[in-house]
């Protein structure tokens, strides 16, 4: 294969990937995609003065290495597309075309991705969407959103019915235009950029975060302490934890069982609580930073935690007890937006949303960072229904299995060292791919540098992307009113789309 292998947060010259014709490009990089454990972690494109220059990233969840290729293309030819062979690139292409105008003979889905302030089309208008539709008098056509109840961020989902039956679901994002990826070019502190970093999805602070200063550092050349590896792992866990039970209260909101979401609602709370007292802020913000820590883990604080570990635990085993043995909740659950293990193979997905249909993938294994690999041996939990009883249960232990983490990492709290405010400057004409395991699903941040050592250019992904065509297909042929519990089984991001 024509591609450099590197593995996670690896710096490497830039001028070591090969940079082929695209054709070779195209069908070197849909060769990789021949074995399940194999799947794309980005594919992007960065503006040239002769072009646009196409990055493909194919990790090997075996292995534990990631294909890195590139092709120098004119995004005004039309060309083939690697989505008409494999859906995993369908999302990566449709931001290509949006982004830079890149044309395809043959591509099945060419629609707006996230209607980018700096798009190259100016003219393609968000009230212009071309939705599928039925000439059907049989069928009829459901808008929800984008203005959704409570603090619902803003999507459009647009249903084809047949009675109450959902033949098809469309999804229409790109409803906030925030320009992240630019601004992490634009702007040149790096505080400025953490905190760029910190928003790109709010329910997962850390996991961004992590990625983003794991990237910083690795570009930098700097050896990071164990002391911040430790803090970051427990905050990962932390994060994975809480969102995970706030999850657990909202699905049984949506199926009308309110002593589970009183009850999981209220142990959420003590876990961001936690937040707020290691760091200020109940989010995580302030928390992770390139290269020193502002607010290290401390003994004190470890023993605050086994306590708040001991009691959570034992009013969620309490709650989940009578939650999965009741059977007006099981009969909700099972059976219901099912997904295929064919199905989340064929488009990608990452996290929970391939691993309830049997797909093994969980970057804490495949390609591990911070003190994954290391001090935890990380065993992913994979089920193989593909419903939304699946989905919670995965949430369920894994819940459980990051109890065992922390309290496995409150043994041994490592001292903290004095940390210096030490410029912490990248080097020039390099390339970084960061990858970490979001609750959701992989997270990826990459970076390009130039040969002053400054941002050329930056792009992010989060698990979201890959996971908004399952969600479509899990509600087929389910009653539109499985919708919200459907919806909330997957809980995806907006704003970590609409970048």
């Amino acid at each position: 294969m024509n591609a450099t292998t590197i593995h996670n947060n690896q710096a490497l010259a830039l001028s070591r990937i090969p940079c082929l014709d695209y054709e070779a490009f195209r069908l070197d990089n849909l060769a990789l995609l021949d074995q399940p454990e194999r799947h794309c972690v980005h594919y992007f494109g960065v503006a040239q003065a002769d072009g646009v220059r196409l990055f493909c990233c194919i990790a090997d969840d075996a292995t534990h290495e990631i294909q890195v290729s590139s092709s120098l293309v004119d995004p005004s030819v039309e060309r083939p597309s690697l989505t008409a062979t494999h859906a995993n690139f369908e999302p990566f292409e449709r931001q290509l075309h949006e982004q830079f105008g890149v044309r395809y003979t043959d591509h099945p889905w060419l629609k707006p991705f996230r209607y980018a302030f700096d798009r190259a089309d100016q003219t393609s208008m968000m009230a212009e969407y071309p939705f599928l539709h039925s000439e059907s008098e049989e069928l009829h056509e459901v808008g929800v959103g984008p203005i959704h109840a409570g603090i619902i961020e803003p999507g459009h989902f647009r249903f084809i019915c047949n009675g109450e039956q959902i033949m098809h679901l469309e999804i229409q994002l790109g409803y906030q235009h925030r320009g992240i990826e630019s601004l992490m070019v634009a702007k040149k502190k790096l505080l400025e950029r953490t905190t760029l970093a910190e928003n790109c999805a709010g329910d997962t602070t850390v996991g961004h975060t992590t990625a983003f200063v794991n990237l910083w550092e690795s570009l930098c050349g700097y050896e990071t302490d164990t002391s911040l590896q430790y803090a970051r792992t427990v905050a990962l866990e932390l994060e994975r934890m809480a969102i995970h039970t706030g999850d657990m209260a909202a699905m049984c909101a949506d199926m009308g069982y309110q002593l589970g979401n009183a009850v999981y609602g209220r142990l959420r709370t003590p876990l961001v609580n936690f937040f707020q007292e290691w760091c200020g802020n109940r989010l995580a913000k302030g928390l992770i930073r390139a290269g020193k820590s502002n607010y290290p883990f401390t003994e004190v604080l470890a023993g605050r935690l086994l306590q708040l570990l001991e009691a959570y635990e034992a009013d969620f085993e309490e709650m989940t007890q009578v939650f999965f043995a009741l059977p007006s909740a099981l009969s909700r659950m099972e059976k219901t937006g099912v997904v295929t293990y064919e199905q989340v193979l064929e488009i990608g997905t990452v996290g929970m949303a391939a691993r309830m249909s049997g797909l093994n993938r969980d970057i804490r294994a495949s390609h591990p960072c911070n003190l994954y690999g290391s001090v935890i041996k990380h065993e992913p939990i994979i089920k193989h229904h593909g419903d939304v009883y699946a989905r919670v249960r995965i949430r369920r232990e894994e819940i459980r299995q990051s109890i065992g983490y922390l309290r496995q990492l409150m043994q041994e709290v490592p001292p903290t060292p004095i940390y210096a405010d030490v410029p912490l400057n990248p080097g020039a004409s390099l390339f970084v791919l960061s990858l970490v395991e979001g609750w959701r699903g992989e997270i990826c941040h990459v970076a390009l540098t130039d040969s002053t050592g400054n941002l050329a250019a930056y792009t992010i992904k989060d698990p979201s992307n890959h996971n908004w065509m399952a969600l479509a297909l899990a509600v087929r042929n389910n009653e539109i009113s499985d919708f919200p519990i459907c919806n909330k089984s997957f809980n995806l991001s907006y704003s970590g789309h609409d970048l």
